[in-house]
């Protein structure tokens, strides 16, 4: 279910003179659609129009009643929770996962589903053996520079450098 924020503006109190527009009656018009069609550009729907009363102060001690016209407008959260439509990834396809669904698809007595040992436990996934080769295993994602030549004299340098300096250790 969708959450709203709202929006309440007063009302226009007099018309807006525009071009075409005549009478007191069609300016008013023309400003309540301007402010209208303004609010709608940023995301808000017109919802109603309102006199709500205000009690204000008159001279000193006392206090008057008015009644104010209001325009109300309103817009979907866009940080709700709710428009978060997160994406459901599938399972994964595995022969021991597809034995333990089938057994807990499988209805009971009572028309429920039957609880196994396996709804309890972690699911671990099957051993496979190992067919790669260590190198093929450690890939720390730099390309093989071995091929490489003419490497300056410096990067040489450097590079024995290290060498002496693990060997030492």
């Amino acid at each position: 279910m969708p959450r709203y924020e709202y929006k309440v503006v007063p009302a226009p109190t007099k018309g807006l003179k525009a071009k075409g527009v005549k009478g007191a009656e069609a300016r008013f018009a023309h400003a309540v659609q301007e402010l209208m069609n303004g609010l709608t550009g940023y995301g808000w729907e017109y919802l109603r129009a309102e006199t709500l009363p205000s009690i204000e102060r008159a001279g000193l001690t006392g206090t008057t009643t008015e009644w104010r016209n209001v325009l109300v407008f309103r817009r979907v959260r866009e940080s709700d929770a709710d428009a978060y439509q997160p994406e459901l990834l599938p399972a994964p396809a595995v022969a021991a996962a597809g034995a333990v669904a089938a057994a807990a698809d499988a209805p009971s007595e009572g028309g429920q589903h039957a609880e196994t040992e396996a709804d309890n436990e972690p699911f671990e996934p099957p051993v496979q053996e190992a067919t790669t080769t260590l190198q093929e295993a450690w890939d720390n994602g730099v390309e093989d520079t071995d091929d490489v030549e003419d490497i300056s004299s410096s990067l040489e340098s450097l590079s024995e450098a290290r060498k002496s300096d693990k060997s030492e250790d």
